[in-house]
């Protein structure tokens, strides 16, 4: 028996069913408080399927989304990295791995799986991340990485993961976030992660760039269970995005007053398609808001 695995025997209270306008936000839990879920070591357990509890007009996807005029404190080289990303079309938009913090600050949801050797965060766009558990040190010589050499520990109930080794953003191909912010290959991000009870999944994360940001910046968000029965769906990036690229414009596009790029569960622009959804041929509706368009219907029709 593996010591991340943990059976509750009685019935745990579940959230309410989620609605097609609710693929993508979890809803606040309200029921019964259930113990956090625990191994035979006792760690507790971060497997699950986790959808983002979004803060009431704070921006998503905005790593400075806790900071004054939602703001990041670059140095020279960081504005200078900024004005080339704005030269670039989303490398998100053109099926390039998102990578972290980036993926991170996103709303979509994400399932993690967790072994005691090692733990994967499984991601809406079909792409994944192993974070090593094992004692390992982090390779110095690794090639660079949109998610970076990661390695984790415990640290009492926190899991703990430190990441470095990143790829950088002057090779056009990688950002720090939805807004066009640069990272550099001298980069460390470190993510506490904590489930402080069933339903609820917690980080705070630490990203340190000296070549890019004169400050660390520290951001936070939580999450919710899924209700049972939602699960990870299938997203073909390459299938669905390419036809829309080239409608694309360079950087990130309008970036509002609030910190979102004109487009987020504030100001939502409504979709054709409920967003996020994956079933029928038209793919998903995540990707029709990068144009800021009012409908997907203002965009050309999918390829055969």
């Amino acid at each position: 028996m593996s010591a991340h695995v943990i059976c509750v025997a009685p019935a745990l209270p579940q959230q309410p069913a989620s609605t097609s306008a609710d693929v993508i936000l979890g809803k606040p839990y309200t029921g019964t408080k259930v113990a956090t879920p625990r191994g035979l070591d006792g760690k507790p357990v971060l497997t699950g399927f986790w959808k983002l509890l979004h803060e009431p007009n704070k921006p998503d996807g905005n790593l400075g989304k806790d900071l004054p005029g939602y703001k990041l404190p670059y140095t020279a080289a960081g504005q200078e990295a900024l004005e080339a990303n704005y030269e670039t079309v989303d490398p998100e938009a053109r099926c390039i791995i998102t990578g972290t913090p980036r993926i991170l600050t996103s709303v979509l949801p994400f399932e993690i799986l967790q072994t005691p050797k090692r733990v994967a965060f499984l991601h809406q766009l079909s792409w994944h991340r192993w974070v090593w558990l094992d004692g390992r040190k982090a390779d110095p010589e690794a090639d660079p990485r949109y998610f970076g050499n990661a390695i984790a520990r415990w640290d009492k109930d926190t899991f703990v993961i430190e990441s470095t080794g990143f790829q950088d953003s002057a090779d056009g191909k990688f950002w720090l976030d939805d807004n066009a912010n640069p990272i550099s290959a001298k980069a460390k991000l470190v993510e506490r992660w904590t489930r402080p009870d069933f339903h609820h999944l917690n980080l705070e994360l630490t990203y340190t760039d000296p070549t890019y940001y004169s400050k660390p910046i520290i951001y936070k968000r939580s999450w919710v269970a899924a209700p049972k029965g939602e699960y990870l769906r299938e997203f073909s990036c390459e299938w669905n995005t390419p036809w829309l690229v080239e409608h694309l414009e360079p950087g990130p596009g309008v970036i509002n007053a609030n910190g979102n790029r004109g487009f987020g569960p504030d100001n939502q622009i409504v979709p054709d398609l409920p967003f996020g959804a994956v079933e029928g041929s038209r793919g998903t509706g995540y990707w029709l808001f990068r144009k800021n368009k009012a409908k997907p219907s203002d965009l050309p029709p999918p390829r055969d």
